[in-house]
């Protein structure tokens, strides 16, 4: 982990190796005691049904609450205005779906120039039914085939080939996202992004960026959430990943860009009577995510560093990556090592069952847990 990157994001300097024994978890908020499960194969939380009922209680009890309207006003016009203002931008709208926000966002910016330039390992082009093609008649083009950073000379090659056709055919919409799911979180390198968006806005072309984890690069980075926000015209974040809530997403953009468009929300049946239920308890996590996320990743290191001299486990990070390392442990059955850390309360995805390797995804339950305890979990559930 790049720890000059790390110093450099404003309000994250403060972080210190004696933050997992020091810091307040996150669930313990409001004054009930955290949950002591630490779970590497999650984005958030992965709050149970009834902590989240008890969340959403308290915030629903909170002075000043008001439900919403189909989708409009009460909780979810202040969950709206929040991400608007951390974004830098005018304005915003709540969408049940990520896959909703990126649609309705690139259909938008289209317009009449129906050619669409998206990474081939996104989630627009693999993962949503292809419904910008199907339901808005766009043309989504892959580039970067096998990579996460959408290159300043492929977008360049691609806009001349796309001009100089018998029949001119514009590029309306570059969409592009980072960090990438498909990539194992990777994400885009920022020089290549801000070469690829400004080379857009010189030729007119409209930019969209899929952030559903976006609010974890400022720590990988050194960029702020404004500094990416500034490239875009329009950011999707996902509210359940990081921020817990039940589902839900938030679409930012300039004041004319949100003007109305509630419209095509109910248009594509993405009104819901009430939404407050699925997005409010996001408000109780948004402000600390940043602060949260970097001490997470103190406790991951401290994980690391306490278990790398042990020889049964070995550790990768990828170059760019953001929220997910890797871990291969030998001596045991990747199914049994699972079965036994669930037994000691930490979660782990199904490693692979002939390297041992799992994908570790670092969150707030991390800090749930000094490094110190975790590694003997490790360590005993490696030995039995």
């Amino acid at each position: 982990m790049d720890r000059r990157r790390f110093l450099g994001v404003g309000g994250l300097a403060a972080a210190s190796p004696l933050l997992p024994a020091t810091a307040a978890p996150v669930a313990t908020r409001a004054g009930r005691p955290a949950p002591t499960t630490v779970d590497f194969a999650s984005d958030g939380l992965g709050l149970g049904p009834p902590e989240y009922a008890a969340i959403l209680a308290e915030v629903a009890a909170e002075d000043g609450f008001a439900a919403d309207n189909y989708s409009r006003g009460g909780v979810i016009r202040e969950l709206e205005l929040r991400f608007a203002r951390l974004l830098g931008k005018q304005d915003a709208i709540y969408l049940p779906t990520g896959t909703l926000a990126n649609h309705l966002a690139v259909r938008k910016l289209a317009g009449h120039d129906r050619r669409v330039l998206v990474q081939a390992e996104s989630h627009l082009y693999n993962d949503s039914g292809d419904c910008a093609q199907t339901l808005s008649g766009l043309n989504l083009v892959p580039l970067a085939e096998g990579s996460s950073t959408l290159t300043f000379d492929e977008v360049e090659r691609w806009l001349a080939r796309s001009g100089s056709g018998r029949v001119e055919t514009r590029v309306g919409v570059i969409a592009i996202e980072s960090p990438v799911r498909r990539r194992h979180h990777e994400m885009v390198d920022f020089d290549q992004l801000a070469r690829v968006c400004g080379l857009a806005r010189e030729r007119g072309i409209r930019l969209h960026l899929d952030g559903a984890r976006m609010f974890n690069l400022p720590f990988h980075s050194g960029r702020s959430l404004h500094e990416y926000g500034a490239l875009f015209d329009t950011v999707y974040v996902s509210l359940w990943k990081h921020f817990n809530a039940a589902s839900g997403a938030i679409l930012a953009g300039d004041a004319g860009f949100i003007e109305g468009l509630y419209h095509q929300r109910r248009m594509f049946g993405g009104a819901l009577p009430n939404a407050w239920p699925a997005a409010a308890v996001a408000l109780r996590f948004v402000d600390g995510y940043l602060d949260d996320y970097a001490n997470a990743w103190q406790v991951a290191d401290r994980l690391i560093a306490l278990l790398r001299d042990d020889r049964r486990f070995a550790f990768e990070k990828l170059p760019n990556g953001t929220s997910r390392f890797f871990m291969t442990a030998t001596g045991v059955a990747p199914e049994l090592l699972h079965e036994r850390l669930a037994g000691r309360g930490v979660v782990l995805s199904h490693g692979h069952p002939e390297t041992g390797r799992f994908a570790m995804q670092v969150n707030p339950t991390l800090l749930r847990t000094p490094a110190e305890v975790l590694a003997m979990k490790f360590s005993e559930s490696v030995g039995g």
